[in-house]
């Protein structure tokens, strides 16, 4: 569902898929994302928080299917502790992919935390919108609409172009070694929401396999509106993830874009030895 007057958490959450996803460490996903699926404040949303900060337990080999590699840990000594590692993701992110586009994309605070709520939340119905590593994006929902027939407009695709242009200038194996050496960062956050012995490379690997699945819907996608906001009128459209349907939101070719780099990262953050 989602409200054409304001999306907010639309633009949140496109980006989100990118940021938490493929930059989701470095930051930025995300696996980034824009839009305000509920976009009025009067409409109350069920959001999941992260925990407060505490002390992660030691994550053991066993179960782990994607550990990262073993030199990484010596290259992520000198990092600071979570709650003071604002300054230095940030740095991280803007010497990757240039100060101007973190200035213009990346919430400053919280970021580890807030990606790996995000990443953890993109396969569910709802992503937290209030946690969002990423700003939102000005502009509104594009909806064709004659008589009582209302389609997603091709117009509202080519607001992600900004985005997706960034997605496709980034170079997945520099984005795979900042986020490996960010790495303990994440895991911190990752056990400290409520998952004490996971690793969160595991749930980065399941989720962006998730993303992949979404199908590629080709040709108008119709909308019904049963009361305030919009819906997909295909329920199979409509019951799926919120990630999966931020991608069909976007349209077919930036949809194909963002899965390409998905891949790409992907294959450079599992079996890394």
């Amino acid at each position: 569902m989602w409200n054409k007057a304001t999306d907010t958490e639309e633009s949140f959450q496109t980006k989100a898929i990118w940021w938490s996803a493929a930059a989701v460490a470095v930051v930025a996903l995300g696996v980034g994302v824009y839009y305000r699926y509920y976009s009025q404040p009067s409409v109350p949303e069920t959001t999941q928080t992260a925990h407060p900060p505490a002390p992660a337990p030691a994550v053991t080999d066993t179960g782990v299917q994607h550990p990262i590699p073993a030199d990484a840990a010596t290259e992520s000594t000198a990092l600071p502790v979570l709650n003071e590692s604002d300054q230095v993701v940030h740095d991280s992110v803007a010497g990757l992919m240039g100060g101007k586009s973190v200035e213009q994309f990346l919430v400053p605070e919280n970021i580890v935390r807030h990606i790996v709520v995000t990443v953890d939340n993109l396969p569910r119905k709802k992503v937290a919108v209030e946690l969002r590593p990423i700003k939102a994006t000005p502009g509104q929902t594009a909806v064709a609409t004659q008589g009582d027939f209302s389609t997603l407009s091709a117009d509202n695709y080519t607001r992600y172009a900004p985005f997706v242009h960034l997605v496709q200038s980034t170079d997945p194996k520099t984005l795979a070694t900042v986020y490996f050496r960010l790495y303990p960062l994440f895991q911190q956050a990752y056990e400290d929401l409520g998952y004490p012995g996971k690793y969160f490379n595991d749930r980065l690997v399941e989720v962006m396999d998730h993303l992949l699945e979404t199908p590629d819907v080709q040709g108008p996608i119709e909308l019904v509106q049963p009361k305030v906001f919009y819906e997909f009128k295909d329920a199979g459209l409509e019951d799926r993830s919120a990630g999966q349907k931020l991608l069909i939101r976007m349209g077919p070719a930036n949809e194909r874009a963002l899965k390409a780099k998905l891949r790409e990262f992907r294959a450079e953050i599992v079996n890394k030895k």
